[in-house]
This record gives structure tokens, C-alpha cells and sequence, in this order.
């Protein structure tokens, strides 16, 4: 399933660091990304979310919240969070079922070898509940800036 600017986004409901519960009814009437990424305390994911948590502030003063999503168990994301100080929600989609319902998981292939796995994408829900924008195999560098750029109009 290829989701697209303006589709309603998939419902999702998963457990987060900080004993949190994330669910798009808890995010019902707020603008929020949620952001999938591969793997926790990896070099490219920690610099996604650290990123992110830089501009924090920023996000929380225009009204939009962040939600990193990955594969992993709840015990490696948790120890990603405390170790670079990550405050914002991660959460862990280990059965990848919400990652196929956004077209998250899919086959990857390194070194001629060919696995399923999380493809680096960002999704820009405004308060509506509808897919504002999606970044699709998202280069780190500036990306959470672009994002960022992006919500303030919906902030």
C-alpha cells in the first residue's frame, strides 16, 4: 500500500520509551511527524534523532509533536533514548505491522543480499488526521530542518 499527500492516516497504537503508549487517537486534533527509522543507536539514526531533538523546542512552540518509530525490541530503544538524552517519544513497532500499514517495511538489499527492513521515511500528520507530507528515503543531512520548515505551516 503507497500512502500519499492528503490520504487519512493509518491508525497505529504502540508502546514507547517512558512507559509511554502512542496512538493516533491519542494524537486526535494535533499536528505531529512520525518518523520511521532502521535501527536504534545506529550512525544514521542517531543523528536523525538527535536532530530532532534539537529542534524540539521549535516543534513544541509551533504545536507539533514527534514520534520516532522503529523495529527494535522497547529495551535497545529505551537505552538509545537515555544515552543521547532523546525525550521525545520512540516508540517500537517490533511486528513492523504499522510500518507496512505507512509502506515502511520493505526489501532492502546490502552487499548483494537482500532482507526486509525499514526504509528511512517521515510523515507530516496535521490535526485532521490526513498525510500532509511524506519524505520517503530521507537523507539524514537537514532533514529534520526541511521537516520542520514544512510544519510550521500547520503549526
Amino acid at each position: 500500500m503507497s500512502l500519499a499527500d492528503g490520504d487519512i492516516a493509518p491508525d497505529f497504537e504502540m508502546p514507547a520509551t517512558g512507559g509511554r503508549t502512542v496512538s493516533l487517537s491519542g494524537m486526535k486534533g494535533k499536528p505531529f511527524i512520525l518518523y520511521f527509522y532502521p535501527k536504534a543507536d545506529t550512525p544514521g539514526c542517531t543523528k536523525e534523532a538527535c536532530a530532532f531533538q534539537s529542534g524540539l523546542p521549535i516543534f513544541s512552540e509551533i504545536g507539533i509533536d514527534v514520534i520516532g518509530v522503529s523495529p527494535d525490541k522497547m529495551k535497545p530503544i529505551e537505552k538509545f533514548a537515555s544515552k543521547y538524552g532523546l525525550t521525545f517519544p520512540l516508540a517500537s513497532d517490533e511486528a513492523h505491522a504499522v510500518a507496512e500499514r505507512y509502506g515502511t517495511w520493505v526489501e532492502k538489499s546490502m552487499y548483494g543480499k537482500k532482507y526486509m527492513g525499514i526504509e528511512r521515511t517521515t510523515f507530516l500528520i496535521g490535526a485532521n488526521g490526513k498525510i500532509a507530507k511524506i519524505w520517503r528515503k530521507v537523507s539524514v543531512p537537514g532533514h529534520a530542518e526541511e521537516v520542520l520548515a514544512a510544519a510550521k505551516s500547520l503549526g
